[in-house]
């Protein structure tokens, strides 16, 4: 067993398909920093409110860059993924974009998004990885010596990590509203007057259809990718699936990068003898560069890496440790690959006492924040507590000596009536955030 696993590790194999990715995945990542300025996102997120939802755990010193520190934030970081793709002082850029990446996932939680957490996770991967040693500026320049093979666990890591993506975004579609195309119904029939695919969306057949579909490719690309016999149909499948969620749904890079990483599904021989034709012919019977680890070196990379994908395993399951439904409480549905599984709206407003004074406090009219930043409230738990401990902070700092905050929010899952979100009866400022424990002030989904 042990000698199976470090041949599956260790194998050399061609760094064709991880030097392709490098540049495809790169390019994304300058895309994203540049584009994120140039669409106004920046703006909108960061320099607008004066107020910001960081992760809790990094709240209040986790903050967005004063004035138009954002702005040049971004665009460095885009400069940093040319770096990656050119491969130019690649490690630098690499570990650069991690950090300025991570930094910018953890400061807001308005526009969460899966791959945002998936682009922290492969940049990470990306500072250990010789995804230079090919075809880069580094090896051009002297940087670095070229390499045509490099460890297997290289390539398969991303494979790993593809499928434990796309295994729990299928489990977690398995359930009742989903089932019953609920989420998709309500998605689709705002988008009824797109051009030319406008009407099919209202149907409700392809509405069914849809989530049906959603559940089998999720569950069964990544097994049709590495079966050769199946491959040459999968891949035009989740061409037109990624593409059609680009269009429809406008979820950035994310489609984008998971085509990507499907080149390294695929023959690497192939990968070379088509992107690279005028780069050496490769053979395993002429291995000129060793791959020899010394024993210590190959139970560090075993031991990182079982460590890794166990986390990556096991992070997933924990909102079953709370009770009560994971979209309707939220408490465990970041880091869980929820892809688009819900649709949530809610509305909120707070009673403020200060020093026997009550106030209506509603976030809709606070210049302190942005409208989508109210709308989040009115839905996420987590969220309100923040912002109950921003009104108290607010009102102490105006002289008030004891704040009392209650939430009156209330919210509708896929369509049900709206209904009690949190307990209106419970003071929120003097209330504790515990990061692995339930908070009874939830009000349970009455179904």
């Amino acid at each position: 067993m042990q000698e199976k696993f470090d041949k599956l590790l260790f194998k050399p194999v061609d760094i064709a398909p991880l030097a392709l990715f490098r540049i495809g995945f790169g390019l994304l990542l300058f895309l994203e920093g540049v584009g994120a300025v140039l669409t106004g996102w920046v703006g909108r997120v960061f320099v607008a409110p004066n107020f910001n939802f960081s992760f809790i755990s990094f709240h209040p010193w986790l903050q967005p860059l004063p004035g138009d520190g954002m702005y040049y934030y971004f665009i460095f970081m885009g400069i940093c993924g040319l770096g990656i793709m050119l491969g130019y002082h690649y490690r630098i850029a690499a570990t650069l974009y991690f950090f300025m990446w991570t930094s910018v996932y953890l400061m807001q939680k308005t526009s969460y998004n899966n791959h945002y957490y998936l682009m922290v996770l492969l940049t990470a991967l990306f500072i250990f990885l010789p995804a230079h040693k090919y075809f880069s500026l580094d090896v051009k320049q002297g940087r670095t010596k070229e390499k045509l093979f490099v460890p297997q666990w290289t390539q398969l890591s991303f494979i790993w990590l593809m499928f434990i993506v796309y295994t729990y975004a299928a489990i977690a579609k398995i359930y009742p509203d989903w089932i019953q195309a609920k989420p998709v119904s309500l998605w689709f029939n705002y988008k009824k007057d797109y051009p030319i695919i406008g009407p099919l969306l209202a149907q409700e057949w392809y509405q069914y259809f849809v989530a049906y579909m959603g559940i089998l490719f999720d569950g069964a690309i990544v097994p049709l990718l590495l079966w050769k016999k199946t491959r040459k149909y999968t891949v035009p499948a989740a061409f037109f699936f990624h593409l059609f969620n680009s269009f429809v749904f406008k979820i950035g890079i994310f489609p984008y990068m998971m085509l990507a990483m499907s080149v390294f599904f695929f023959e690497k021989d192939k990968v070379r003898a088509f992107f690279f034709r005028k780069r050496p012919i490769v053979s395993l019977d002429n291995v000129q560069q060793s791959l020899i680890h010394s024993d210590w070196q190959k139970s560090a990379i075993k031991f990182t890496w079982v460590v890794f994908f166990a986390f990556m395993v096991l992070l997933p399951l924990r909102h079953w440790l709370y009770p009560g439904n994971v979209h309707w409480t939220e408490e465990g549905h970041r880091l869980s690959w929820h892809m688009m599984l819900r649709s949530k709206s809610g509305n909120a407003s707070f009673r403020v006492i200060k020093d026997g004074e009550l106030e209506v406090h509603s976030p809709y009219k606070n210049p302190d924040i942005t409208p989508k930043q109210a709308s989040r409230i009115g839905t996420k738990p987590d969220m309100v507590w923040q912002y109950a401990q921003y009104l108290k902070r607010k009102y102490q700092a105006e002289g008030y000596e004891k704040v009392e905050v209650y939430a009156d929010v209330k919210a509708s899952l896929n369509g049900r009536p709206f209904q009690l979100l949190i307990d209106p009866e419970v003071d929120l400022a003097t209330e504790k955030w515990y990061p692995f424990r339930p908070h009874s002030w939830i009000v349970p989904l009455k179904d």
